[in-house]
């Protein structure tokens, strides 16, 4: 369900993702609106859930996390053992329990699954496949697909941004 944004939540929202750690007496500059209209609008768009939250984007490379690889799953949806149903949804909440995992998706098609992981070398996403990911109980086939370079990541969303909006961005 979307929610009816203006076009200062629009100019707020582009500012703080691309810079979470401007100020509300920036961002009211930037935008040409008062501080407490900026106070009111960033507190209201947290309480609609529209804002979840304020994170820094690290370098992974850096942390000896720089090879990527995204794994597509499948799973058994009858316990090999006994029969029983295994759920989709609980597969992929048992995938994303596990650090090395950034995202966990339930996707269609002819795999059921897609896995986001960050490891500090190929022998490592190895490692993960092997010896963590195909020990889940109702996972029934992996593919790996390990990442050359990132063109683009992002965790921006794109916005509507509305002609006045994007005229007031653009003249900053």
């Amino acid at each position: 369900m979307s929610v009816k944004l203006d076009e200062k939540d629009l100019a707020i929202l582009a500012l703080i993702q691309e810079d979470s750690q401007l100020t509300a007496k920036q961002i009211a500059k930037k935008i040409n609106a008062p501080l407490t209209t900026v106070f009111a609008k960033t507190k209201r768009m947290k309480e609609q859930g529209i804002i979840r939250g304020y994170h820094a984007i690290v370098a992974p490379k850096k942390l000896g996390a720089g090879t990527s690889a995204f794994i597509l799953a499948t799973v058994t949806y009858r316990s090999t053992i006994d029969g029983t149903p295994v759920s989709q949804r609980t597969v992929a909440e048992e995938i994303a329990k596990f650090a090395e995992v950034q995202e966990v998706h339930i996707i269609t098609g002819d795999w059921d699954l897609l896995v986001k992981l960050r490891a500090a070398s190929v022998d490592a996403v190895g490692k993960f496949v092997v010896d963590k990911l195909r020990l889940i109980s109702g996972l029934e086939k992996t593919l790996t697909c390990m990442v050359f370079e990132t063109v683009k990541e992002t965790t921006a969303v794109a916005l509507p941004v509305k002609r006045a909006a994007r005229a007031q961005l653009d003249a900053q």
